[in-house]
């Protein structure tokens, strides 16, 4: 068929479209809250059969819906990517916004269907963050308006994802999953803001009203910091609280991160390897470690 051959011929762009390095956050942080949702309500030992029937399908359902969201928002984003990102392969022509449109359609119903091999708690979970991408680059583009652009990025990936996760074998509605998926959104309120150093100008020749644009970098990352050192700050309570059990405690020194990523924000520097500034590779690493570290907790300990 023309348009698969099209479509492998433009194999390389369509990975460019993807950014395949922005696919780890949902595949390590689901994977890892999904393991520990495992081993916090299960008493049966975790085998293969678990692993390739619900750990595998539902990572990749994740993965592939970041990878559709990353499409959709250069195909709508092409004006803002030709002044700040011409080497995007839609700026640069190497792929037309029709054949953008048409991957990232194709990989949002492969990341929903994938649901079908979970749950129907899942496929609806899957589905509301579906909605939230959607809404973010297209109609009523919630992108382009000031604090709601955050949120939008934070509940999906943040809140709703960790409750995703844990819904594979818990009860996402239960006080761990609702306090770790709060701490998650509240982290990323703040950390979103990493993404738009670079492309400060650009959104604001389009229309598009940040922290960074609006307020300048200095009181940006003031802004941001307060979000990402609450996020940590918050488990302290928790605990005392007893909402969530004591070993959490440790996952406070994160704080420590939240501050060596303001501290980026300000001295800021490029990656052309990862496409945005070490403040953000710094923020999607501290990310990382803020599952790896749940998930090794509640195995060492629950």
């Amino acid at each position: 068929m023309p348009v698969v051959r099209t479509l492998r011929n433009q194999l390389p762009s369509i990975m460019d479209l993807l950014r395949p390095y922005t696919l780890l956050a949902p595949l390590i942080v689901s994977s890892s809250v999904i393991i520990a949702s495992f081993f916090y309500n299960q008493q049966t030992t975790f085998t293969l059969t678990h692993y390739l029937l619900l750990v595998l399908p539902a990572s990749l359902s994740f993965a592939l819906l970041n990878g559709a969201s990353n499409t959709l928002n250069q195909a709508t984003d092409y004006r803002e990517d030709a002044i700040s990102k011409p080497y995007r392969p839609i700026p640069r022509g190497s792929i037309s916004r029709c054949h953008a449109y048409l991957i990232a359609t194709l990989f949002y119903i492969i990341a929903i269907a994938l649901t079908a091999f979970i749950h129907t708690t899942f496929t609806l979970i899957i589905s509301l963050i579906a909605l939230f991408s959607i809404t973010y680059s297209v109609y009523p583009r919630m992108k382009k308006y000031l604090f709601f652009n955050q949120i939008w990025v934070a509940i999906p990936r943040g809140f709703l994802g960790i409750l995703g996760s844990w819904s594979i074998f818990g009860n996402p509605l239960d006080q761990l999953p609702l306090a770790i998926g709060t701490i998650a959104a509240l982290f990323l309120i703040g950390g979103t803001s990493t993404k738009d150093i670079l492309d400060a100008s650009a959104d604001q020749i389009a229309g598009t009203h940040t922290l960074v644009n609006v307020f300048g970098i200095s009181k940006a990352t003031k802004i941001s910091a307060l979000f990402m050192i609450s996020s940590f700050i918050l488990i302290i309570p928790l605990v005392l609280l007893q909402i969530i059990d004591w070993y959490f405690i440790t996952l406070a020194l994160l704080i420590l991160c939240s501050i060596a990523i303001a501290y980026r924000m300000i001295h800021t520097t490029s990656s052309k390897r990862y496409e945005n500034t070490s403040a953000w590779t710094l923020m999607y690493s501290t990310y990382f470690l803020f599952a790896l570290s749940f998930a090794f907790l509640i195995i060492s300990f629950a």
